[in-house]
């Protein structure tokens, strides 16, 4: 097998400190189409079921006047002395009647998806991350940073102050990609407001760490800055 390629690492000025061998799930084959098919899958798996009230448009009264009146058979409700008695009601192209085929709850909501599957669509997509072009296109500000993937020194697990994680981002070129997270945050459109998710955030770096010495409370309070 070939040699994997080196990456370098980076200390918290910006200075180059050494080389390490880039880790070989980043050279993982780009498969858009498992990444969609998972995504897609697993999106379902968030669903709660919903239907309408099994007594929706069946609240009144109604029979057929049957043949020899010179009316449609739909059933229509009874009784005298208002507008509604002589309606059409129970169906679908009734005012007021149900829907045609009213939705259940025991629809399949939830989809399986294979391990296997699932654990290359996540090598892909990481691998997929140390493609500078791709990561641009998705939107990021990363023209000043010198290496995708950044690999820093690991006293940046040791930054517990955001100022520190703010210098740090700067010193790599990353800052930018912070702001323009920042600059995007706008208040959602549709009901999600009033339910918990006012506002809506583009993403920004994603920091991944071994050990937790501080730096997710450094970075944790950054706008679109997620650590893993």
């Amino acid at each position: 097998m070939a040699a994997r390629p080196l990456v370098s690492v980076f200390s918290l000025t910006g200075d180059k400190a050494g080389e390490t061998t880039l880790p070989e799930v980043m050279t993982a084959p780009l498969r858009p189409d498992i990444v969609q098919f998972v995504h897609t899958n697993m999106a379902k798996n968030n669903r709660q079921a919903y239907a309408v009230s099994p007594w929706a448009g069946k609240n009144v009264s109604a029979s057929s006047w049957g043949t020899g009146r010179a009316v449609a058979r739909i059933p229509r409700v009874g009784g005298g002395g208002t507008s509604r008695s002589g309606q059409g009601a129970f169906g679908n192209m009734c005012r007021g009647g149900r829907m045609f085929a009213p939705t259940k709850t025991w629809r399949k909501w939830h989809r399986k998806i294979n391990s296997t599957q699932r654990r290359y669509a996540v090598a892909s997509a990481l691998a997929a991350s140390a493609v500078p072009a791709l990561v641009m296109a998705r939107g990021h500000k990363v023209d000043d940073v010198p290496e995708i993937p950044l690999v820093m020194d690991s006293s940046i697990e040791s930054a517990k102050k955001t100022s520190a994680a703010k210098d740090i981002l700067a010193a790599v070129g990353a800052l930018a990609d912070v702001e323009k997270a920042a600059d995007s945050k706008k208040i959602r459109a549709g009901k999600g407001k009033a339910r918990g998710r006012k506002y809506t955030l583009r993403r920004g770096p994603l920091v991944i760490y071994k050990n937790n010495d501080g730096v997710e409370q450094a970075f944790r309070n950054l706008p679109g800055v997620e650590l893993c």
